[in-house]
């Protein structure tokens, strides 16, 4: 395993900038998770580390090595993409040990490194079968397993549960974190989902039309954004937003019935105030905010509301309660738990 280190880099097509000088650090054996929405240079920036695209400025190291402009046969990583690519006229221990094959390793390192990577995996049952004979979350597990027999300094993963039902996809969630675990490797991995980040990943590295927003732990982003766009995009359900107007520490929230709560004293004017899901509650009360649709899931509900300003407003409750359509509810919360954020730049007010 090793470390990889990107330093000011920056892709280009034509005149299009698509990664704006990116810096990051990502340590040996760490997990990595790139997320952030569609087209905002995850799987691009992926690619560059793993040599599948150019890279316009700057320089990528893994280890000691500078490997910008180096193939990625050289670079020491092996890649899981989205789609499997796996041999359909090969059986799962063929596929797993043909790029050892092709490289001219002796057949008993091949039976030795796949049996290693079967075993990781839990294989060992369908090395006979070919692709078609397995489910997708097989297949998805024969592709890491080609990648980890070739033993590389760093995996790289490009959403590769995005083909996978929502079942499949908690299952190699658990088989990933577990992977990692075992062998204890650097992985980068990509992916739009913010659970999969939030369930996986040692660093979260949220990316937006090709900047850095935010790098942090799970629980440093999700407690701590620096940003309207990371708070809005960790957590779920995502955090609710509301505009309100602060004056001397103090924020006044129409929505909310004009509720008046302590900000900081660096906020002033108008000011977006935002209140995750789970730490609001609601009571029936006579007050203009009403109850639009409950959904019970279960152990917990969310209960979407309509405020007297239009604004949407999600609360998360525990129990099996279902409150009615057109209830009239007034919110609660701890003061303590709102964020506030500036309208113009969107930056976090502290």
């Amino acid at each position: 395993m090793s470390r990889v280190e990107l330093t000011n880099v920056i892709k280009k097509y034509g005149e299009t900038q698509v990664i704006h000088g990116v810096d990051l650090q990502i340590e040996e054996g760490e997990f990595c998770v790139f997320v952030g929405p569609s087209g905002c240079g995850k799987s691009t920036l992926l690619r560059m580390v793993a040599g599948l695209e150019e890279t316009t400025g700057g320089q990528i190291q893994i280890g000691a090595r500078d490997v910008t402009t180096a193939d990625p046969a050289e670079r020491g990583v092996a890649m899981v993409f989205q789609t499997y690519a796996l041999y359909p006229h090969m059986t799962v221990e063929e596929n797993m040990g043909f790029g050892l094959k092709m490289n001219g390793v002796p057949k008993d390192q091949i039976a030795a490194k796949v049996g290693e990577a079967s075993r990781i995996l839990k294989l060992d049952e369908y090395l006979k079968r070919k692709p078609k004979a397995l489910s997708g979350g097989q297949r998805q597990r024969v592709a890491i397993g080609r990648a980890i027999v070739r033993g590389p300094e760093v995996f790289l993963f490009d959403e590769p549960l995005s083909n996978l039902d929502a079942e499949l996809r908690v299952d190699m969630r658990v088989e990933i974190a577990r992977l990692h675990s075992e062998i204890g490797a650097t992985m980068i991995y990509v992916t739009h989902d913010q659970v999969e980040a939030m369930t996986l990943a040692d660093k979260i590295v949220v990316l937006r039309a090709g900047y850095i927003e935010q790098v942090g732990s799970p629980m440093d982003l999700y407690k701590d954004p620096d940003n309207k766009f990371v708070a809005g995009f960790i957590g779920s359900p995502s955090m609710n937003f509301l505009n309100g107007t602060a004056s001397g520490g103090t924020v006044t929230i129409p929505a909310l019935d004009g509720m008046q709560i302590p900000c900081p004293a660096s906020a002033n004017g108008d000011v977006i105030v935002g209140l995750r899901p789970q730490n609001l509650n609601v009571v029936a009360a006579d007050s203009p905010i009403k109850v639009d649709l409950s959904e019970q899931l279960g152990g917990v509900a969310y209960d979407y509301l309509k405020t007297p300003t239009g604004e949407k407003l999600v609360v998360e409750t525990k129990g099996d309660e279902v409150i009615a359509a057109g209830t009239s509810v007034q919110v609660q919360f701890d003061p303590a738990t709102a964020y506030f954020f500036d309208p113009a730049t969107e930056a976090r007010l502290r």
